[in-house]
C-alpha cells in the first residue's frame, strides 16, 4: 500500500469539502476498496471515512424507503420495512456475501464495488480496466463468468453486485452530492457499459459523495431474486434475475426485471419487458420474451452457455413467479 492519510467527517459538507483533495476516496465498509488497495489497484492519497454519515432508513411522503448510503447490507436485508415491502431487495443482499462482509459492508459501497475479473486484479495481465490501453486479455482468455450483453473490443467484465441488481429492477434512485449541489439518478443509468473506457464505470463526477438510494413504493404482484451460480454460497453469479410480475385476468399488468452476471452494469431487460407487457402470462410468452431480451448477446469461448442459461432463468422464474400469485 502506498502512504495515506485517513479522515472520519462529522458531517457530509465537511466530507465534501476533503473529497476535493487530489488522491481522496470516501471509504465505507472497505469490503472491496481495502483489497484494491492492497493489490495496489486503487492507491488513494487521503481516505474520508463516511461510515458515520447517512445512517438512516427512513419513509418517504408517498410510500417508499429513503436508505442512507452508510446503512450497513445487514441492516437493510433485515428491516422490516423491506422484507415485507421490497422483498427482492433483502432476498439479494443475503445472496451476496458472507454475514461478516454484510456486516460491514454499506449501501454505497456496495454500489461501487468494482469487477471481480481475475484479469483486472492480476499485475502480469492486460486490463483496459486498471490500465487504459493495454487490451483486455479476458477476450481470449478464461472467460467463464464474463459479460454476453453490452460488453465491448475493450471490456468484457461483469458488475459483481447482487444489490444493484434488485434495486434496477425496482426502479430505485440514487442521490448523490458534489459541489454542484445534489442529484438523484436512476439506478438503471447510475452504472455504464465500458465501450472504449472501462476505466469510467459509474456517471459520478469528481468528488460527488453517494448520499441515499431511495426505493419507490412498492408494486403490486410477487417478486423474487435468483441467483444461478457455481455453488450455494460465497459465489458470484454465473446469472441472476431480479423480477416483479403482476398478473390480472392471466395478463401482465406489470412486469420488471433486471440481470446480473451478463454485463458491466445491472442489466434491466426493457427489450423482454415491452415484449411482455399486456400479454398472456403463459410459458411460450415467457421463453419469447427472453429470446428477445438475449437477441444482442455474443458468448465468448467459455460462456456462451449463459446466453441459454439466461433465457431459461428467466423463462423458469416467471412461471414460478405466475404460480404463486395464482395461489394468493
Amino acid at each position: 500500500m502506498n502512504p495515506f492519510t485517513y479522515e472520519r467527517p462529522s458531517d457530509p459538507q465537511t466530507a465534501l469539502t476533503l473529497g476535493t483533495r487530489s488522491g481522496a476516496k470516501y471509504l465505507g465498509g472497505g469490503t472491496n476498496l481495502v483489497d484494491l488497495m492492497r493489490e495496489t489497484i486503487e492507491q488513494p492519497t487521503v481516505l474520508i471515512d463516511v461510515t458515520g454519515l447517512s445512517c438512516a432508513i427512513e419513509e418517504t411522503g408517498d410510500g417508499g424507503l429513503r436508505i442512507g448510503s452508510g446503512v450497513r447490507n445487514t441492516a437493510v436485508a433485515a428491516d422490516r420495512r423491506v422484507r415485507e415491502c421490497y422483498p427482492m431487495l433483502s432476498e439479494a443482499i443475503l445472496a451476496g456475501a458472507s454475514a461478516q462482509i454484510r456486516n460491514m459492508a454499506t449501501v454505497g459501497g456496495n454500489l461501487l464495488q468494482r469487477t471481480r475479473c481475475g484479469y483486472f486484479y492480476d499485475e502480469a495481465a492486460h486490463c483496459n480496466k486498471r490500465a487504459p490501453g493495454t487490451g483486455c486479455d479476458a477476450i481470449e482468455g478464461f472467460n467463464r463468468m464474463h459479460a454476453i450483453l453490452g460488453a465491448s473490443t475493450a471490456c468484457v467484465a461483469t458488475h459483481p453486485s447482487d444489490m444493484a441488481v434488485a434495486l434496477a429492477a425496482l426502479d430505485a434512485s440514487v442521490t448523490v452530492e458534489g459541489r454542484n449541489g445534489a442529484r438523484d439518478i436512476p439506478v438503471v443509468d447510475f452504472h455504464v457499459l465500458p465501450g472504449e473506457t472501462p476505466q469510467i464505470e459509474t456517471v459520478l463526477e469528481e468528488g460527488e459523495l453517494i448520499t441515499a438510494v431511495t426505493l419507490p413504493p412498492a408494486l403490486g404482484g410477487r417478486s423474487i431474486y435468483r441467483k444461478v451460480r457455481d455453488r450455494a454460497s460465497y459465489a458470484f453469479a454465473l446469472i441472476s434475475m431480479a423480477a416483479v410480475l403482476d398478473v390480472r385476468g392471466g395478463l401482465v399488468s406489470e412486469v420488471r426485471i433486471a440481470l446480473g452476471g451478463v454485463a458491466h452494469k445491472p442489466w434491466r431487460a426493457n427489450a423482454a419487458e415491452a415484449a411482455l407487457k399486456g400479454g398472456p402470462a403463459t410459458e411460450a410468452a415467457f421463453r419469447a420474451a427472453a429470446q428477445a431480451e438475449f437477441a444482442s448477446a455474443r458468448g465468448l469461448r467459455d460462456n456462451a452457455f449463459k446466453i441459454e442459461l439466461g433465457q431459461r432463468v428467466i423463462t423458469d422464474t416467471l412461471v414460478k413467479l405466475t404460480a404463486l400469485q395464482e395461489i394468493r
